[in-house]
């Protein structure tokens, strides 16, 4: 064997070759489908800003970088199935004097030595311990679509909260036009000595409280809009324009109305208790793994020896080759063992708490917001027919006001009851769509 040849084999073996997943633990894909939107200048739907999220917000980027580490160690768990071998090799130049003889020696003595080993029976302790590795796996990919469903429930929540704080702006100049209708009818009166100073002040109070009302409904837009785009992995002075829902046409119905089901598919369906159940299955694997680290392991080994000197002009040259089985059994390590069992199963005991208190979780999360759906529901429906009662009575109020047979408290009064009705409906209707979804995502869709 010529010793650079070796050289050259071991520097081919050392390549890295990190897009090479031989044993198939690559399952999830990263996001795909990115919508080709000018998002600047085009209108945004819902849809069109769950997918944006979800292909540039930074955190779920982050999550799926988790789920692809826990997969590669995965990988690297399942080589406990397969042998290891070695390759080693030495070569030098080597020069002696020789007193006895006289002279000088050289030699180039070069070593290659190949090993094999191959687990053959441990008493399942391999098994459990790739077993566990799948289960954390398993349970990073839940993570992943746990985290998933957390950001799209964000960006519907962003949206909805930025639109609800549009219509409130629209709602608050509407109620400022209602009160400078009051104020100039009332200053109108005064000059003309039909009320008293009381009138005129009372409604200029109320316009300017109402103009302080835009105000801080502008500086709402601003923070909603803000929060919007971060989600989108955008700067916060990112303008959007958002395709809003309609009032009479938007999709207030669920498709199951029995809180029930919804609880039973909750438990079947939500990804946050498929990960904590993984986890569970990780801790039990792991106490498995533990115990049989107490017991022997059988190993099939094997290995050859090749070795040449040259000696004063001669060469020795000598092979050797060595196959058997090894037997591997751990006498006595300090209770570390013993220690470690301990640990493990105590933590498979939480684990399992932790799985029944989240199933406890996720049913009172159901119920909770199907009874809030359920009462958004009812209040929008309330609230539809308070602003119809609130526009007529502001209407005759106005109209009194104008022939004197009202006085300006009145006429304020219907003002306010007609801005709050107003301010009302927007809050149900989108309270409404933001209860359903959460009700939505708490069920695992």
């Amino acid at each position: 064997m010529n010793k650079h040849i070796l050289l050259g084999v071991l520097c081919t073996l050392a390549l890295p070759c990190a897009a090479f997943d031989p044993l198939f633990t690559s399952r999830v894909q990263p996001p795909k489908g990115c919508i080709d939107k000018d998002i600047l200048h085009e209108a945004l739907s819902l849809d069109d800003l769950v997918q944006i999220g979800v292909c540039t917000n930074p955190g779920l980027s982050a999550q799926y970088m988790g789920v692809k580490a826990n997969e590669a160690n995965l990988g690297a768990g399942r080589n406990e199935y397969l042998p290891t071998l070695r390759l080693t090799g030495t070569a030098g130049i080597s020069g002696k004097r020789v007193e006895s003889h006289g002279g000088y020696t050289h030699g180039e003595p070069y070593n290659a030595k190949a090993e094999a080993a191959w687990l053959l029976f441990d008493f399942g302790g391999r098994e459990s311990r790739i077993n566990t590795l799948r289960a954390y796996a398993d349970a990073a990919n839940y993570g992943y679509n746990a985290a998933l469903h957390d950001l799209m429930l964000s960006v519907q929540t962003s949206y909805l909260k930025l639109l609800a704080a549009q219509e409130t702006l629209v709602s608050a100049k509407a109620s400022l036009d209602s009160y400078k209708q009051s104020y100039t009818e009332a200053q109108k009166r005064y000059k003309l000595g039909m009320v008293s100073l009381s009138d005129k002040l009372q409604a200029q109070t109320r316009y300017e409280q109402a103009l302080l009302a835009v105000v801080l409904a502008e500086d709402e837009i601003k923070q909603y809009s803000g929060k919007l785009a971060i989600l989108l992995n955008l700067s916060p002075d990112t303008t959007l324009e958002l395709i809003k829902p309609v009032f009479d046409q938007a999709d207030i119905s669920i498709e199951k109305d029995n809180v029930q089901e919804l609880m039973k598919e909750a438990l079947a369906n939500r990804p946050e208790l498929r990960a904590q159940e993984s986890q569970e299955k990780a801790a039990k694997s792991s106490v498995t793994a533990a115990k049989t680290s107490m017991l022997p392991s059988i190993s099939a080994t094997a290995s050859a020896d090749i070795t040449d000197t040259t000696w004063r002009h001669h060469s020795y040259y000598g092979r050797e080759n060595i196959a058997g089985l090894m037997v591997s059994m751990p006498l006595f390590t300090g209770f570390s063992n013993l220690y470690r069992v301990k640990s493990a199963s105590s933590v498979y005991e939480q684990e399992q708490a932790n799985t029944q208190n989240l199933r406890l979780a996720i049913q009172n999360e159901v119920w909770s917001n199907y009874q809030h759906y359920k009462t958004s529901v009812r209040s929008y429906e309330i609230s539809q027919t308070v602003l119809e009662s609130a526009e007529e009575n502001h209407r005759v109020a106005f109209r009194y006001y104008q022939v004197g047979k009202g006085d300006i408290l009145t006429l304020l009064d219907a003002v306010a009851q007609l801005a709050d009705a107003r301010q009302n409906k927007i809050s149900a209707f989108y309270s409404l769509l933001l209860s359903k979804a959460n009700l939505y995502k708490s069920i695992g869709k």
